[in-house]
């Protein structure tokens, strides 16, 4: 079988959505060395994000060849697709990043699947701009109406996918993410120990990762921490103007003096953060599937997440949930774990067991079985 796959992320795109397609591009080639997997990119150069990919025998980086398309990337990126999937004889294409080309259809006997990671721009339109929200709708809603299989990272995206696009529940198959194997790797004290002095961080506190953004919700763990005295909290993520109001937030507290945002942090340097961590905190009120859960379970931390999305499909029953608008019963579920070693061990325990369930050859399996079913 030849499948090919929407490059463009992986070769743009050094988080998310990026992260997202090289993980499964890699986790497809080294699972089956049998089937040819080929990365379409607008252009190539030796792109150091495709290197890690670019080792497997089986994986071909595919650029423009067409006599004209070939000096315009981004109109062969929507427009002449269809033209190399017929003249390398693909079976599959796999658009990794919620869209597929245009004129898809154009390429006959190819079969079509999109995977999409979430409809937050429906759910929490106010945090979009018009522009953008009208942008996505369209794309988003084509591509689940041309492909011939939704893929989607979570069971609450594809309740979200059929409620927004009234699309049969069954027509969706749900493949989840994982996460980075770096995080299954245990630091050494030396490790932790030369991150935490490096980005000066407390001996005691409690984590949260992602974009510091209003969905994110990090206020509830600043208003959480004014109960403690000993105890400080520890963000990382890209700013927004939100952080600005978290830290506002914090300063109005008296507690600015335990509040560290990090931005910039390697992804090698993580692993050691998460685990000199007390307990991982991710209050977001919605999620597409919510990795960093993922990566704390893999790191042997006792993880906290929200009701109301998908937090509690990335951390089962290893996890504590905490209701993402009141501030008191996250501080009742932080006093639960420091309070009680053998809940915080029994949490490590089950995160490990969770976590293994989101392992590249699991994931690479239920991904092939979409394959197969849609050819």
């Amino acid at each position: 079988m030849r499948i090919a796959f929407d490059g463009k992320k992986a070769a743009g795109n050094r988080a998310g959505l990026g992260n997202y397609s090289r993980f499964v591009i890699e986790c497809m080639a080294k699972s089956y060395p049998q089937h040819e997997f080929d990365v379409y990119v607008g252009k190539d150069n030796g792109n150091p994000l495709l290197d890690n990919i670019r080792r497997y025998p089986n994986v071909n980086i595919c650029t423009p060849t067409h006599p004209v398309l070939k000096h315009f990337p981004a109109l062969w990126e929507r427009f002449g697709i269809p033209y190399e999937l017929k003249k390398r004889s693909a079976d599959i294409w796999h658009g990794l990043a919620n869209v597929l080309p245009r004129n898809i259809s154009k390429a006959k006997g190819v079969r079509s699947v999109v995977t999409i990671h979430d409809l937050i721009f429906l759910s929490f339109p106010h945090t979009y701009s018009w522009a953008d929200r009208h942008f996505y709708n369209i794309k988003f809603r084509r591509a689940c109406r041309t492909a011939d299989c939704i893929m989607a990272v979570s069971k609450c995206t594809a309740d979200d996918i059929s409620k927004y696009y009234n699309i049969p529940r069954r027509s969706i198959r749900v493949v989840y993410q994982g996460c980075n194997p770096i995080f299954r790797s245990h630091c050494t004290e030396e490790s932790k120990k030369a991150v935490c002095h490096k980005y000066g961080l407390p001996e005691r506190y409690v984590l949260s990762v992602g974009t510091i953004e209003e969905r994110k919700n990090t206020e509830l763990i600043v208003r959480a921490l004014k109960n403690f005295e000993d105890l400080d909290f520890v963000l990382v993520g890209r700013r927004t103007k939100y952080a600005d109001i978290v830290e506002r937030l914090a300063d109005e507290l008296g507690i600015s003096d335990r509040l560290h945002i990090l931005s910039g942090v390697g992804t090698d340097e993580l692993p050691a953060i998460y685990q000199s961590a007390e307990i991982f905190i991710y209050p977001s009120k919605y999620e597409g599937f919510g990795i960093p859960m993922l990566e704390a379970l893999c790191s042997g931390v006792p993880a906290i997440g929200a009701t109301g999305s998908c937090l509690e499909e990335a951390g089962g029953d290893a996890a504590l949930y905490t209701d993402p608008e009141d501030a008191e019963n996250l501080t009742s579920k932080i006093r639960e774990i420091l309070g009680n070693p053998t809940l915080r061990n029994e949490m490590i325990t089950k995160g490990f067991a969770y976590a293994d369930k989101f392992t590249d050859g699991i994931l690479a399996r239920d991904m092939m079985a979409v394959y197969e079913d849609v050819t």
